[in-house]
């Protein structure tokens, strides 16, 4: 099942977890948290990333992005069968599939994993340190 997960890319995700708990999303804590925060709405949610670590998005970028609990695999073979070319991309958080809509906007296909996100996390901070 594929979930709605807009992506908004930024320069401090502190300061932007801050601000749409403000509006009354609530937090999600996930493994690296200094990097990545998903606040739900009662009808909804958004994602928000360090736009340094985000292999090239400027902040203020915002991507239409679905999180899935079904193998990429699957989504990759329905994807071929209907004709849409995609690119499978390695991320700092797992896989994801990119796939141009008819208007030419790159929509992201998400499978999160948890350990690949700690790693992420561990490699930043040591990064930092």
């Amino acid at each position: 099942m594929l979930t709605v997960l807009p992506i908004r890319y930024v320069a401090d995700v502190d300061a932007s977890r801050k601000f749409y708990a403000g509006l009354g999303l609530n937090v999600r804590q996930e493994p690296g948290a200094a990097v990545w925060v998903r606040l739900a709405a009662a009808a909804g949610a958004v994602g928000i990333h360090a736009a340094a670590v985000s292999q090239g998005r400027s902040p203020g970028t915002t991507e239409l992005g679905f999180t899935t609990n079904e193998p990429l695999a699957q989504v990759a073979q329905r994807l071929e069968h209907n004709g849409y070319p995609y690119e499978l991309v390695e991320e700092n958080f797992g896989r994801s599939i990119r796939v141009t809509d008819p208007d030419g906007v790159v929509v992201q296909i998400q499978h999160i994993d948890p350990d690949t996100v700690r790693r992420s996390a561990a490699a930043l901070a040591d990064d930092t340190a």
